[in-house]
């Protein structure tokens, strides 16, 4: 039985939903698998330009299962991985709407994504020490490069757990709302993201990727400059240069 649901609630926006909320949405490896192949089919249908990632009941995920690792550890960990992967890699922007506790491999799943939306009952938590595990998954390269060391080193080493305030004070929110609004929101943000002409928003979230690996402005400026002219050569920016000089003219 597959424990992923798909809505698509209009304005080419796809909510991908953690359907095993008697488990609190950790990730079993069936969970990661059809998280993967949801994302990867998200990512080739035309009619989505942005992805919500949330989890049913009253928590967002509560991480990696690890009874199912089986005979050999590291690919059982990596078979697990793959799920919050998938969202990583995902081109499209994505945004994690945190309804509730996001632990361990479950606050890697919402730092996969581009931004977070938290309700006031979410609360992330790493976890891994406290089970007596290595944090994995990327966790201490995403949480350090989001947050900076101090934050990264307290929520690590020292099992801060951050509220929803917290986090947003914190920076590894956007925003908060009240439960009830959470996904409304998402879905308003991500249909923003998905209005722009197909293929552009996948471009500039591949540009903000890339970037970070540049030191030199001029460099940054010359990466930008190509695909700023690629933009510039597709039917929908003349469209829209059109529809500009018309509204400036007057006519």
């Amino acid at each position: 039985m597959a424990q992923i649901r798909t809505d698509r609630p209009g304005d080419r926006v796809a909510v991908v939903t953690l359907d095993d909320p008697s488990r609190r949405n950790a990730l079993s490896l069936q969970l990661s698998a059809d998280l993967a192949s949801t994302i990867e089919a998200l990512v080739e249908d035309p009619e989505v330009g942005a992805v919500v990632v949330t989890g049913d009941g009253p928590a967002f995920c509560a991480g990696a299962d690890l009874t199912q690792l089986g005979d050999s550890a590291r690919e059982g960990l990596l078979a697990i991985y793959e799920g919050f992967l998938a969202v990583a890699r995902c081109p499209l922007p994505t945004i994690a709407a945190v309804n509730g506790p996001a632990v361990g491999a479950g606050m890697n799943l919402a730092l996969a994504c581009d931004l977070r939306v938290a309700s006031t009952e979410a609360r992330f938590d790493c976890r891994f020490l406290d089970l007596g595990i290595h944090p994995g998954g990327g966790h201490t390269w995403m949480l350090r490069r989001l947050l900076g060391p101090q934050t990264a080193a307290a929520m690590v080493l020292f099992s801060e757990v951050l509220d929803a305030g917290t986090a947003l004070e914190r920076g590894l929110v956007w925003e908060t709302t009240d439960p009830g609004d959470l996904l409304a929101r998402c879905v308003e943000l991500a249909a923003s993201a998905a209005s722009v002409p197909e293929g552009l928003s996948r471009d500039a979230k591949a540009t903000l990727g890339d970037v970070a690996a540049i030191d030199s402005h001029a460099d940054a400026i010359a990466l930008e400059l190509e695909r700023q002219l690629e933009s510039m050569d597709r039917p929908e920016f003349a469209e829209r240069l059109a529809q500009l000089k018309k509204a400036v003219s007057g006519s």
